[in-house]
């Protein structure tokens, strides 16, 4: 009998996968505050998580998750501090059905300017994300979740 691992997908739904069917994917994501916001990228129509995505081959951790940000949100960074490391099994309900085990490395970024703006989304994203918003501090511990990592923690530890 095969090994096994449950996934969480965005919504928090499990499934199980056999570990063979597991797709590698090490990630980056990005906290950027400015004026007591934080960026956040919207999906699934109320919920929120943080920009970010797969490392590309031949790409640093650091590059990634400036290129992420740009695209998901328009808006420019510098500087990614490392924050924390966790991992996940998860399968994106809402694409190609594969199932991932992912090293998600976060990130505090320092804002440099840009505007909001879904021009780098790829067909995935347009699919499920709109618009990234700046979502008040104050509002943190109340939204919705969009990942299968509880990214409010890191976004506080941020902030220290």
């Amino acid at each position: 009998m095969s090994k096994t691992v449950i996934c969480l997908d965005p919504h928090g739904n499990k499934r199980e996968f056999p570990v063979s069917e597991l797709q590698w994917r090490p990630a980056a994501y990005g906290i950027v505050i400015k004026g007591g916001k934080v960026l956040l990228s919207k999906q699934f129509g109320n919920k929120f998580d943080i920009p970010g995505g797969g490392l590309d081959l031949g790409e640093r951790l650091e590059e990634c998750v400036i290129r992420e940000i740009k695209e998901e949100t328009g808006i420019h960074v510098k500087n990614p501090k490392l924050l924390a490391v966790r991992e996940s099994f998860f399968w994106p309900s809402h694409g190609d059905n594969k199932a991932y085990q992912s090293i998600m490395f976060y990130y505090s970024c320092e804002y440099v300017g840009g505007k909001l703006s879904t021009d780098g989304f790829d067909e995935w994203e347009k699919q499920y994300a709109e618009l990234a918003e700046w979502v008040s501090l104050e509002k943190l511990d109340k939204i919705k979740v969009a990942s299968s990592v509880d990214y409010r923690p890191f976004i506080k530890k941020a902030l220290i």
